[in-house]
């Protein structure tokens, strides 16, 4: 079964959300820079010292339009990646990663992603990955320095829409470091019962969930609820279909749990209730294959 983490991407208050999910023994946050207005660092900094051995997951790529203002002025980014508010460009993730560890507040970052580099790929496929490599370049070198433990991308449509695969994130991630040693870590991307492509193909073993898992990377889920859709959504007929007995959103959830190759899945919940009844469908056993292909063919009939 997989784990629960905390998501910040939905969290209108960053730390009263963190202090909700690690009283309920959560151990993993995943944050970004843009997050909560470009303030989510700043609410995980002062609590962070009371808790060291929380991992922190956070990102470089987008940013908010007073950090894009910024980095213009600096030089550090064109024109046209401050309006789009987006860059993976080296001297822009050079500037991220030495912010995001002045924000969060520890000596290095336990995790950095991508994030979303396809945002800007237009369909150039080539130029992407030649990006990537780029990017995870600059990223080897940080981690050479200790200023990262390992990175990743955070994607929403990067393997769906077919602008990378998993084999051309761990090709790039050699490339860059020259070697088959790299320090590529882990993919995100989203999984629910409406994202359905990638859970889907993980149940015959295919798919960037069984590829990244076989490869060694962790997998982490981002949207598991679809931002609070699915609690509405999905019906009590389907939940009892899913797990009797179970919540409708303790249902969606127990699906995104039982995914063959995921490591976790990121949460974006504020309340002791929620992070109680999210915990729950976590630790039950999981659904079997048999059945979780049963609910796929139900949810694309």
């Amino acid at each position: 079964m997989a784990v629960l983490g905390l998501g910040t991407y939905r969290c209108r208050d960053v730390t009263a959300a963190a202090r909700a999910a690690i009283a309920a023994g959560v151990t993993v946050i995943d944050t970004a820079p843009v997050y909560a207005e470009g303030n989510a660092h700043d609410q995980l900094a002062a609590l962070l010292p009371d808790h060291p051995d929380v991992r922190i997951s956070t990102k470089a790529g987008h940013m908010t339009r007073h950090q894009a203002r910024a980095a213009q002025r600096a030089g550090l980014i064109t024109p046209k990646e401050a309006a789009r508010c987006h860059s993976i460009a080296p001297a822009y993730l050079r500037h991220r990663i030495t912010a995001n560890i002045t924000e969060i507040g520890r000596d290095r970052l336990d995790l950095l992603y991508l994030h979303n580099p396809e945002h800007d790929a237009h369909g150039d496929r080539e130029r992407l990955l030649e990006q990537i490599i780029q990017a995870f370049t600059t990223f080897e070198e940080t981690a050479q320095r200790g200023d990262i433990a390992g990175y990743g991308i955070a994607t929403w449509s990067g393997f769906t829409s077919g602008a990378f695969t998993v084999q051309d994130l761990i090709t790039a991630a050699q490339r860059a470091a020259g070697s088959t040693r790299t320090h590529l870590q882990a993919i995100q991307l989203p999984v629910s019962l409406i994202e359905l492509t990638s859970f889907a193909e993980a149940l015959h073993g295919a798919g960037p969930i069984a590829q990244a898992a076989g490869a060694g990377l962790e997998v982490w889920a981002s949207a598991p609820l679809n931002g609070g859709e699915l609690a509405d959504l999905v019906t009590p007929d389907l939940a009892e279909f899913i797990d009797p007995g179970s919540s409708n959103a303790a249902a969606a959830l127990s699906v995104v749990a039982s995914t063959p190759g995921l490591t976790g899945a990121l949460l974006s919940a504020s309340t002791t209730a929620h992070w109680q009844e999210a915990s729950r469908a976590f630790r039950r056993p999981a659904i079997t294959l048999t059945h979780l292909q049963d609910i796929c063919r139900v949810l694309r009939a």
